[in-house]
């Protein structure tokens, strides 16, 4: 069975490109499109790895990846921040909070693709 890697963003155009990259890469994908169908994803589908948006409809990144770090059970889920946010305190926020990496918008697809085979492949 494939890595399971859950998209979560809510630029359509983003989750189409995100998509097909990762399905190319052999990963099973499920999509989340706000923070609260992330969590509920992050429930059923059990992730190896979240690429995840910050900034989000009813719950941001920062607030999904430290719900993910506050539960035993997804501590071995890696998570990819992807933002536009690329400010240092930005950053600094996320991987304060847990995130294995922190990716700006727009982004080389092949270095997203290497990063994400790397982590999984440390899993």
């Amino acid at each position: 069975m494939g890595k399971k890697i859950l998209i979560v963003d809510d630029e359509p155009n983003i989750v189409i490109s995100l998509e097909f990259l990762m399905q190319q890469g052999g990963y099973d994908i499920e999509i989340a499109r706000d923070g609260q169908e992330a969590l509920n994803k992050l429930g059923s589908f059990h992730p190896d790895l979240v690429l995840l948006d910050v900034m989000l409809p009813y719950m941001d990144g920062f607030e999904i990846c430290q719900a993910i770090r506050q539960k035993p059970d997804w501590n071995h889920i890696k998570v990819i921040l992807l933002t536009a946010k690329g400010r240092e305190v930005d950053i600094t926020k996320g991987t304060a909070l847990g995130a294995d990496a922190y990716v700006t918008k727009p982004f080389a697809t092949r270095e997203l693709v290497d990063k994400v085979h790397e982590m999984l492949e440390a899993v």
